[in-house]
C-alpha cells in the first residue's frame, strides 16, 4: 500500500513541477510579441502572446486613400494574422514544455 502512496506523491511532485513551468511559460509569453501584417506590410498590428495589443502601424497612403472600409479590412487583416501567429507561437512553445499535450483552458 506504501508503493501506491509513493507514486501518487512523485506524480503530485511532477504535476506541480509542470505547473511552475507553465506559470513561468505564460509569464515569458506575456512579454513575447509578433507582428501581424496586410496589404504588403501598409498596415502591421503588433501583439503579445497572451494577446494583447501593442501597437496598430498604417503606412500615410493608405490613410491618404481615405478608403475607410478598406482601412478597416486592412487593420481587421493584419490582426488576425498577428492573433494566429500568437497563437501558433504559444502552443508550440506549450508544446515543448508539456511533451505534446496542452492543458485545458491554457489557450
Amino acid at each position: 500500500m506504501t508503493g501506491s502512496f509513493g507514486e501518487m506523491g512523485n506524480l503530485l511532485k511532477q504535476a506541480q513541477e509542470m505547473q511552475r513551468q507553465l506559470d513561468k511559460l505564460r509569464a515569458e509569453l506575456a512579454q513575447t510579441t509578433v507582428d501581424g501584417s496586410s496589404g504588403g506590410g501598409a498596415v502591421r498590428v503588433t501583439v503579445t502572446c497572451d494577446r494583447h495589443v501593442q501597437k496598430i502601424s498604417i503606412a500615410d497612403e493608405v490613410i491618404a486613400s481615405g478608403d475607410k472600409s478598406l482601412v478597416e479590412d486592412m487593420v481587421l487583416g493584419a490582426l488576425r494574422d498577428a492573433m494566429q501567429k500568437a497563437e501558433q507561437l504559444s502552443q508550440e512553445t506549450v508544446t515543448k514544455v508539456t511533451g505534446g499535450m496542452v492543458p485545458p483552458g491554457m489557450f
